[in-house]
């Protein structure tokens, strides 16, 4: 894969991640996704598969609903062939309902990271992991772990 390509490749990784994830930019979705997309979801709270462009707009929309203050900064990146990961850092403030818990009004902030696998300008694949333990524990529906 050549230079321009794997730059291309960046820039939407990092697009996705601030201006979607972190403004509520919608339209992206369309533009960035294929239609076979699919996140492979790990086993957090919202555990389960997210496809198409469809099924990322929910999932944003899940995020900005309960945290519409929701900012995220690509903290490093690193794209090989028509893989791009990002490590994040993510802020906001509990404000709407968040997988059935009520608002705290609690400053939230959590880390991850994103691999996306992209081809022909689109996202096709996405693997996240991100903190969600110490997300629920900010939300106090984890409590802290004795001895950490």
């Amino acid at each position: 894969m050549d230079e321009a390509t794997i730059a291309a490749n960046k820039r939407i990784g990092r697009l996705v991640l601030e201006d979607m994830w972190g403004k509520g930019r919608l339209d992206i979705a369309d533009a960035y996704y294929a239609p076979d997309y699919v996140d492979h979801v790990g086993k957090g709270p919202e555990a389960g598969e997210v496809r198409g462009a469809a099924g990322i707009k929910q999932a944003v929309t899940m995020f900005r609903t309960a945290f519409p203050d929701l900012t995220y900064t690509v903290e490093d990146e690193i794209a090989e062939g028509d893989l791009v990961m990002a490590r994040f850092s993510a802020r906001g403030t509990h404000l709407g309902t968040f997988l059935g818990v009520a608002p705290t009004g609690r400053s939230i902030t959590y880390t991850g990271i994103d691999v996306n696998r992209i081809r022909d300008g689109r996202i096709v694949q996405s693997w996240v992991q991100y903190d969600a333990l110490g997300l629920l524990q900010q939300l106090g529906v984890v409590g802290a772990i004795p001895g950490m």
